[in-house]
């Protein structure tokens, strides 16, 4: 077994690798003050943006829930990768090659995920090779039919599964993978008789996660004689889960983070995506096989970012299901900032074959057609009842006003309020008053949140008695000085001069939890060494290392970096001064104690004259910085 990775390459990759960069490919990050970028934490749920990253110390930190790390912690996270596979990961991202240690213990056990996307990047090369074979004539007219051409195929990386029971099989077994592999990959089944290909005699779609790893297939049914589904996914495995991916977004994402607005097209099917991207809608993507939900949601809001000027657009069929379908989305998108909106085409038609009857600019024009979600949902709403009776009008605001409860902005609720009253021909008072009501009882989710018997109130989790973080600091002077002095030696201290910062952080802190933090700094071996804060605040004992991370990526308050540095400088010196005004005042008072012609009283009037002396270097050095 080989060994260790070299520590010193461990080092090298992560001082090469820009985390902001790797998070980015997953968060949509804003600056955020000097040095910091901020955005929606992707290991839990918020509407408002905590997850910090610092950049120039390769760090991140959220302030909702506490997680935090460099990036190999990222990616163990976020990936459920092993600490070797991370590395070894954003070594082949840097071109830095690896050495191990032989002998120098054992690597950490690995989860198999890397050899698994080297699997599915294999079948992926694999099936688009035969894309190109007499057999896959049958696939290529399909494609053409549906008026893509070799380059659309080749961009969207198509391929074609072969009619024969172990063609994949065959080929990745040649490349070293073994069948438990390629079982646990989801790229072959087990039978009676043994095992065999999964997709056979299909077109075949790598979906790839937002940085185009590939985890999985979707295949089409071609042939008459294939009984199975019209669609075949790969199954639920460690990397594909089917609620957590969307398909079209590692090549939509681009765009859609330097949209104006940001926009999100949300369609049906892989073809449909191609067809938008064809069109010039490049932000378009889609589920695989199932409805869209929460996780969906999630993974737009992490893109998209908290920007409320940002949208949403589904494309759903007129029919019953597409109805259903908007329904479902509305209530995943209601605590959504970002605008959400319905497009429907005209006469039914999906962007696939609207792009092939009309052409690219139809497809485009979606975009001008579309209707808001919120405006949309409550006409669904509205089906069915009789408007032209007291009754029907009386159940069509029963039915429609949790709709409009439910709508965050206040402003944007008032105006629905008004679009609801002109539908229903009633008074605007009348229509207030029950959405008012619908307010009350919860709006949509009343019935489902209304308790069948009193609960006993839920108890905070423990850990929520113990956690120190920079909101739970006293509020006062000392307090604030010592933060923003550990803040500043945190985020710069490899730019304050060397003697300045070891005297002020070798000074004892008056808040325990600082002081803890304080005492990790003081004893950091080297300070100019690049990533030597992320290990300081690795080092900081429990509670306290939440903190730490909140300091290290917090904003510090400075328009620029320069100015950010001079800050951090003097905050060291003020440091100092506490010390020896404090230091002096002792003195001053021992002094009237002791005789003034007595050894001890000649001592202290000579260290008052050195304090004095010091704190004018003290001054003079800020005067001059």
């Amino acid at each position: 077994m080989a060994g260790r990775i070299v520590q010193a390459d461990v080092d090298e990759v992560k001082s090469r690798v820009n985390i902001a960069d790797v998070i980015g490919e997953r968060v949509a990050l804003k600056p955020a003050g000097v040095g910091s970028l901020k955005g929606l934490c992707p290991f839990h749920d918020e509407r408002s943006p905590s997850f910090n990253v610092r950049p120039q110390v390769g760090f991140y930190h959220c302030f909702g829930c506490g997680e935090s790390g460099d990036v190999y912690t990222f990616l163990r996270k976020m990936d459920h990768l092993s600490f070797t596979e991370a590395v070894e990961r954003m070594a082949a991202r840097v071109g830095i090659t690896l050495h191990y240690e032989d002998g120098g213990g054992a690597v950490p056990e690995s989860s198999g995920r890397t050899r698994l996307y080297a699997a599915n990047a294999a079948a992926a090369e694999w099936f688009r090779t035969q894309l190109m074979t007499p057999e896959a004539d049958t696939g290529r007219r399909f494609l053409g039919e549906r008026g893509f051409d070799a380059g659309a195929a080749a961009h969207f990386g198509v391929g074609y599964a072969p009619k024969g029971w172990s063609g994949l099989l065959d080929a990745l077994s040649s490349q070293g993978f073994t069948r438990d592999e390629l079982t646990a990959a989801g790229l072959v089944s087990q039978g009676q008789r043994g095992v065999y290909d999964r997709f056979r005699g299909r077109l075949v779609w790598p979906i790839r996660d937002i940085t185009g790893q590939t985890l999985g297939f979707g295949a089409r049914r071609l042939f008459d004689d294939d009984n199975g589904p019209k669609y075949l996914n790969t199954p639920e495995t460690t990397l594909y889960r089917k609620t957590q991916v969307l398909y079209g977004l590692d090549l939509a994402k681009r765009d859609i983070t330097r949209g104006d607005p940001r926009r999100v097209v949300v369609v049906e099917g892989y073809t449909d995506v191609m067809a938008c991207h064809l069109a010039g809608l490049t932000t378009a993507v889609a589920t695989c096989g199932t409805a869209f939900g929460a996780d969906h949601m999630g993974i737009l809001r992490r893109v998209i970012g908290d920007d409320a000027a940002a949208e949403v657009v589904f494309t759903f069929d007129p029919d019953a299901a597409g109805q259903k379908a908007a329904v479902r989305a509305f209530a995943e998108t209601r605590g959504l900032r970002a605008q959400s909106f319905v497009a429907v085409a005209p006469e039914g038609l999906d962007p696939c074959d609207l792009r092939l009857q009309r052409g690219d600019a139809a497809v485009r024009s979606l975009m001008e057609t579309k209707v808001p979600m919120f405006e949309f949902v409550i006409d669904q709403r509205l089906v069915g009842f009789d408007l032209g009776t007291v009754e029907g009008r009386a159940g069509a605001l029963r039915a429609a006003s949790p709709v409009v409860a439910d709508i965050k902005d206040a402003t944007v609720r008032r105006g629905y309020v008004h679009v609801l009253a002109r539908r229903l021909g009633l008074e605007l008072d009348e229509v207030t008053r029950a959405v008012e009501r619908a307010a009350r009882s919860g709006g949509q989710d009343a019935a489902a949140k209304r308790p069948s018997a009193p609960t006993a109130p839920e108890q905070p989790a423990p850990e929520a008695f113990v956690r120190v973080t920079v909101a739970t600091l006293p509020r006062t002077a000392d307090a604030a000085l010592e933060r923003d002095a550990l803040m500043g030696f945190l985020q710069y201290g490899h730019r304050i001069p060397d003697e300045l910062l070891r005297r002020a952080v070798a000074l004892p802190f008056r808040h325990p939890p600082l002081e803890a933090v304080r005492a990790v700094v003081a004893e950091a071996p080297d300070r100019a060494r690049p990533g030597w804060a992320v290990d300081a605040v690795s080092a900081v004992r429990e509670p306290y290392r939440t903190l730490a991370a909140e300091l290290l990526t917090g904003v510090f308050p400075a328009r620029d970096d320069e100015h950010a540095v001079a800050s951090a400088r003097d905050l060291a010196r003020r440091v100092l001064l506490r010390s020896l005004d404090a230091e002096k005042r002792e003195l001053l008072g021992a002094i009237q104690r002791v005789p003034p012609d007595s050894e001890e009283g000649r001592t202290v009037r000579l260290r008052l004259r050195e304090i004095d002396a010091d704190r004018q270097r003290l001054l003079d050095d800020e005067e001059t910085a």
